[in-house]
């Protein structure tokens, strides 16, 4: 703890039952504790009267979860701390496992990192509505990010103090812990799973979850961060690794370097050249990004792929698109480049470029897919026989 610079914190509201029992626990191995006392109406302040070793800040009314470790977050920054591991005041959690993060952290090769208790969720008591939740939070967070975890519910953390106060922290309640792990992963913070032992004991837990408010907060919240991942995220880290490796380099590693079979890498190049070319405009992220997921393929080099339709091409790719749709409608149209961008009627003739344009794109994925696979088993073939001398 000592050597991290680090604390743990303790959030707690009206969990007087346990709340003596998990800071003596905590104490067993560390006094760097502060507890966040927020606004409960129970005993739990005249507990804390009996622990004057530790730090404790006393809230005057309940404000959630989120609220209570955002100061948390402040105090721990204010005593010159790096670190603060997250602890449940409810009993769930078991004070010796904060070993388990301390052992992690000295073993990482970067320091910029966030650790979130593993728990088995497989376990006879865990409620069937944890479970749901928590299989319901990792695929969003998988979406939003690109990084799978098993377990992004618990409240068991390690948390980086100095890069975490870097982030623009808004929400106040049980929804703070999801808006903390997506935006630190999307600041650069790498997110990981430790595996932590979970106690659920119905006679002692008090849970303050409210099913239905409480996850309607997290599914707006999670809303927000598809749109927001969909539409600047995934596209600026796209273009971020592009600039940072060049085009030809990141053909080579991204594409070409990876270790997926040709046949699924052009598989890939069709998908993404299709959905570039499909009507689907303004959705042509998502569309990529969930059918790579749905098939398996490769989606660094479907959504690559998919940028065909970057704004100096939109006009070649309208023009063709009404030009195919109106030579198979039987009904050609007496078109320039020029007249697309100015006057021309696109509502009128909406049905002729909705079918040109994925006549194009099937037309356009076959085309730059069979390019691809013959592409990468000739340069495959290549470096067979150079390794071979």
């Amino acid at each position: 703890m000592q050597q991290f610079g680090c604390c743990v914190l303790v959030p707690t509201y009206n969990n007087d039952k346990t709340l003596s029992r998990v800071l003596q626990g905590i104490l067993d191995l560390t006094a760097n504790i502060i507890v966040i006392n927020d606004g409960a109406t129970d005993n739990t302040a005249k507990i804390l009267k009996n622990f004057p070793q530790v730090q404790q800040v006393h809230l005057p009314q309940n404000k959630g979860k989120g609220n209570a470790l955002k100061i948390g977050f402040k105090k721990a920054l204010a005593l010159n701390y790096s670190y603060a591991i997250t602890i449940d005041s409810d009993g769930q959690h078991f004070p010796e496992d904060i070993v388990v993060f301390l052992d992690a952290l000295a073993e990482e090769n970067t320091k910029n990192v966030l650790y979130i208790g593993a728990r088995n969720m497989e376990q006879s008591d865990v409620p069937g509505k944890s479970s749901f939740g928590n299989k319901f939070s990792n695929f969003w967070f998988w979406f939003e990010t690109g990084n799978w975890l098993t377990d992004t519910q618990c409240g068991y953390r390690l948390y980086p103090l100095r890069e975490i106060e870097k982030l623009n922290l808004i929400t106040p309640k049980f929804e703070f812990e999801i808006e903390v792990i997506v935006k630190a992963a999307w600041n650069g913070t790498l997110v990981k799973n430790v595996p932590v032992k979970i106690l659920y004991d119905e006679e002692e837990r008090v849970t303050h979850f409210r099913t239905v408010p409480d996850f309607t907060r997290i599914s707006i919240l999670n809303t927000s961060f598809v749109l927001v991942a969909i539409f600047y995220i995934k596209p600026r880290d796209f273009y971020r690794r592009l600039k940072k490796k060049g085009v030809k380099k990141f053909l080579l590693e991204d594409v070409l370097g990876s270790t997926d079979t040709p046949s699924k890498k052009a598989f890939s190049i069709a998908l993404g050249v299709f959905i570039g070319l499909s009507p689907f405009w303004g959705l042509h992220t998502l569309l990529v990004i969930l059918l790579a997921f749905i098939f398996k393929l490769n989606k660094p080099i479907a959504f690559a792929f998919s940028n065909v339709s970057l704004p100096p091409f939109i006009p070649f790719i309208i023009f063709f698109s009404l030009q195919i749709g109106g030579w198979i409608l039987g009904e050609p149209l007496s078109l320039s480049l020029d007249s697309i961008t100015t006057d021309f009627d696109f509502l009128t003739n909406l049905k002729t470029y909705i079918l040109g344009s994925l006549v194009l794109a099937v037309l356009g994925a076959f085309v730059f897919g069979g390019i691809g696979y013959l592409s990468i088993l000739y340069i495959g073939k290549r470096k067979i026989a150079v390794n071979n001398g």
